[in-house]
């Protein structure tokens, strides 16, 4: 399949009308304009739809492609994102975020200096809270060619992860009948598990500021709501990184203090793959800590 531009700049977003602003405008001041803006609204229900209407119509040198679905979450949306993407490098960027004026010119220019005869899936800027400030800890050198799996140690923090879409679409997210929320990193790590490699670089392109109403500020609540998306996460990183024995029984008893309340033990043990057999004695231990640390609280 041939692709009728360089870069789809892919937005899901979900009641985001009162912010989607500032990504518009950052993406009109763009100085390299070979990319389109396809947006999956998530069923917002707050305007979002109208504010596109008006968008498409204007004078810009990208097209806008708006398309709108039944809520379902972020990774529902990217699987949808993908099937429609015409962009040959998939860049996911979020609604309440803007990009710097050069961050397109800057991808477009690292994809072209990648070395043909290496599996490389994409390449990633860096994110930070203003043109000139993040809290990211630099790549040695002009870049670092790694993994994913290098985020969990080489690489800190969150970065502008830009992926060929041939690859991505090989790697879509699973997804389960009543949960919208998955991190992203489960197909990061899949293509890692598969040798693919990312060129991570120091230069700033993404400007973010966590908002209340955000999945980051949510990111522990949405894990205990969407056990089986959280358990496949941990499961498979429990299995890249071949965790020993004594690391696997700790990941076990976290998933089970977390799921507990909401899960049955059949559930438990199926969503993070261990021995049914485990769950309620690391349930009781659990309870047993618990009403040991209420009855150490001192009174009043």
């Amino acid at each position: 399949m041939g692709f009728d531009c360089k870069i789809t700049v892919f937005t899901p977003t979900y009641n985001r009308a009162y912010i989607l602003e500032g990504l518009y405008r950052s993406l009109q001041r763009q100085t390299w304009t070979d990319f389109e803006w396809l947006v999956v609204d998530d069923g917002s229900r707050d305007g979002t739809e109208a504010l596109f209407d008006r968008w498409q119509r204007e004078d810009n040198p990208f097209p806008i492609r708006y398309v709108r679905q039944e809520n379902g979450g972020k990774c529902r949306a990217i699987n949808r994102g993908l099937t429609l993407a015409r962009g040959e490098l998939f860049f996911t960027v979020d609604s309440d975020d803007y990009l710097t004026d050069d961050a397109l010119e800057k991808a477009a220019r690292w994809e072209r200096e990648l070395p043909r005869d290496q599996k490389f899936c994409g390449v990633a800027g860096n994110l930070g809270t203003a043109p000139d400030t993040t809290p990211n800890t630099p790549v040695p050198g002009e870049y670092f060619d790694g993994t994913a799996f290098d985020r969990y140690g080489k690489v800190d923090g969150e970065r502008a992860m830009i992926f060929y879409t041939r690859i991505h679409r090989q790697y879509p997210y699973p997804e389960f009948p009543g949960e919208k929320f998955m991190t992203e990193a489960v197909a990061w790590n899949r293509m890692a598990g598969d040798g693919y490699k990312v060129r991570y670089f120091n230069d700033i392109i993404w400007i973010y500021e966590y908002k209340d109403d955000g999945l980051t500020r949510s990111g522990y609540r949405l894990f205990l709501e969407n056990p089986q998306g959280t358990g496949l996460f941990f499961r498979e990183k429990a299995k890249f990184f071949h965790y020993p024995p004594k690391t696997m029984l700790g990941m076990w008893y976290g998933f089970v203090c977390d799921a507990m309340d909401r899960c049955t033990d059949a559930q438990i043990a199926r969503y993070i793959g261990m021995p049914r057999v485990l769950v309620a004695p690391m349930k009781w231990v659990h309870r047993l800590i618990q009403l040991t640390r209420k009855m150490r609280k001192p009174n009043g």
